[in-house]
């Protein structure tokens, strides 16, 4: 992945869902500046969605597939990401199948939506299509940590 757009697995059901969250800083070098101050670029929100997605298929697939999108039914930006938000994205598979899944969810902050998205049509792929596995089982590693202790998971970053 050429951005970084989930820092963490908070929760996930394998087949079903997954809530991840992207902690953004000042110092990321993609914030464009708007009338109302640096805003982050929709298509990189949407792509946070996309990722958090990528890595339930991961998950599910025990590293075997990857969720490489295809196209967009329809998506909703509500508001203006800023740089500190913290963006929890929130991915349901509507459908699957063993070459494709279609995805669906929001990403909020604090709680409230900034974009919704349905109908994200994705095939899958094997992910050494495009990263070297090894470094794919350290970044999962990296993001699930938690998952692996006794620590509660919940929908905000510990």
């Amino acid at each position: 992945m050429l951005f970084h757009l989930t820092d963490r697995i908070l929760d996930y059901e394998p087949g079903r869902s997954i809530r991840a969250c992207k902690v953004t800083s000042r110092l990321e070098t993609y914030w464009r500046e708007t009338p109302s101050g640096m805003s982050m670029p929709r298509p990189l929100v949407l792509e946070t969605l996309c990722q958090a997605g990528a890595w339930l298929v991961m998950l599910q697939t025990d590293l075997v597939r990857r969720a490489a999108l295809l196209s967009v039914g329809e998506v909703r930006f509500i508001r203006d990401v800023r740089p500190g938000d913290v963006l929890v994205a929130d991915a349901t598979v509507e459908a699957s199948s063993d070459e494709m899944a279609v995805l669906s969810g929001q990403v909020s902050v604090d709680s409230h939506p900034v974009m919704t998205a349905s109908d994200l049509m994705c095939a899958l792929i094997e992910p050494a299509e495009l990263d070297d596995p090894e470094i794919t089982r350290r970044q999962l590693a990296a993001r699930t940590d938690r998952l692996r202790t006794a620590e509660p998971v919940s929908g905000r970053p510990g």
